[in-house]
């Protein structure tokens, strides 16, 4: 792909010039251990009852997990009380509960029903982050304060563009205090409210805003409403999610933006998005779950990005090719901009907690951060949708199949579709 700084259209001023380097740098083994072990410890202390498997060995993780909980599909209910006793805990939506096995944690009664009734029958209430379980997902890299107090990729100068289209981004929430004139583009965006402290920016605070940020530069006229789900350190129960999305379809949107996931056990489907799906998103024949692919540099499924009817969105570097981080795959639908990303951020102190930067502080000052990660080359897509959604007068289901159409006559060898904004209103 050739480097394009342009606007949605092609056109606009690209504000401060990215790196001229493959940045960020991949770490070492050493520094990947230290920097998992971090993430780790921050998904077990935000969400109650969370648990990572196994126990034992990071270099082996496969997924987090609540402990003493696990999914049952309605039908399923009986059969899976004669083989391990329990109580339904949340009958979360038509379709699905939460199980609590009497006596047993969550892993146990998972291997017992297995045995006896099949595997994928239950399955565990997997904890989705926007950081991964394996590696590092979404974000790649920590914020970085930038000088420049313009958007990169720029915000496109047609106001009109993406009016009419309604995102919904499932994130971190929304921080309203930088809905200012020096944040112009992200005018009458709302949302679930985040709260954080200006003396000590916690981790991905401000994750959802950026995003936000990022759907607006594709799309200034877009409506746009951040759902706060992810907000104990960035991550939340499937049982949660499913909630948080079913409340968020609720408001008829025509794409929904969410830059978190997770690996499962035995990498089978989460039962949460087999019911959405089911129950709910395959009826609303117009609306588009845009979804990051993660970043642990494999090929193993990332879910709910592997569905086949999401669209999955791995991560390009500035040169083009595929960043060092970016999860890829034949399930992966296509890739777009997303090292060096520059958007709205909170302003305030933030301690690096992730190596190789274990220990330094920044200043952020002018409301701007760079950053890096799948979690930002998936609302370039989301808003490309919603952008040409305004132009063609297309659904966003018909727009999402016009830019993958684009993307794959634009892939490269050894990359695959590229998702290219000056490209969005090709014919």
């Amino acid at each position: 792909m050739t480097e394009d700084n342009g606007t949605a259209d092609g056109s606009g001023d690209p504000g401060e010039s990215p790196p001229t380097s493959r940045s960020p740098e991949p770490l070492d083994l050493q520094q990947q251990r230290e920097r998992l072990a971090v993430q780790v410890n921050i998904i077990l202390q935000g969400v109650s009852g969370a648990a990572v498997h196994p126990a034992d060995s990071l270099d082996n993780m496969q997924f987090h997990y609540q402990q003493d909980r696990i999914l049952v599909r309605d039908e399923d209910l009986a059969r899976v009380r004669a083989v391990v006793p329990g109580e339904v805990v949340d009958p979360l939506v038509n379709g699905l509960n939460v199980f609590a096995p009497k006596n047993v944690a969550a892993l146990d009664a998972l291997d017992e029903l297995d045995s006896v009734l099949g595997v994928g029958v239950a399955t565990p209430d997997h904890i989705f982050h926007v950081a991964s379980p394996i590696a590092s997902c979404c974000p790649a890299t920590e914020p970085d304060p930038v000088v420049s107090a313009v958007p990169d990729p720029p915000v496109a100068n047609d106001p009109a563009v993406g009016r009419g289209a309604l995102v919904a981004v499932v994130d971190t929430g929304y921080i309203p205090s930088l809905d200012d004139p020096a944040h112009n583009w992200l005018a009458g965006v709302t949302g679930d409210d985040e709260h954080y402290d200006p003396n000590d920016i916690g981790p991905y605070v401000g994750h959802g805003t950026f995003v936000a940020g990022v759907v607006r530069s594709m799309a200034p006229g877009a409506e746009v409403r951040v759902e706060g789900l992810l907000t104990q350190g960035g991550a939340v129960t499937e049982s949660e999610i499913l909630r948080g999305l079913t409340k968020a379809m609720d408001l008829m949107p025509d794409v929904i933006s969410m830059s978190a996931g997770c690996t499962t056990r035995h990498n089978l489907p989460p039962l949460a998005f087999e019911v959405l799906w089911e129950r709910r998103l395959r009826h609303y024949k117009g609306t588009v779950l845009v979804v990051a692919a993660g970043n642990s540099a494999t090929r193993q499924p990332f879910w709910p990005a592997a569905y086949e009817w999401t669209v999955s969105v791995g991560a390009l570097d500035r040169f083009g090719d595929r960043a060092w981080f970016s999860n890829f795959g034949s399930w992966v639908d296509v890739y777009a901009l997303g090292v060096d990303m520059v958007n709205a951020h909170p302003n305030g102190t933030y301690h690096y907690r992730e190596p190789p930067r274990i220990g330094e502080t920044s200043e952020f000052s002018n409301g701007m951060a760079r950053w890096s990660g799948t979690s930002f080359s998936t609302p370039v897509v989301s808003g490309m949708i919603a952008a040409r959604m305004s132009r063609t007068g297309h659904s966003a289901r018909h727009a999402a199949d016009d830019i993958l159409r684009i993307a794959q006559a634009n892939a490269t060898p050894g990359v695959g579709p590229i998702a290219d904004p000056s490209l969005t209103f090709s014919p």
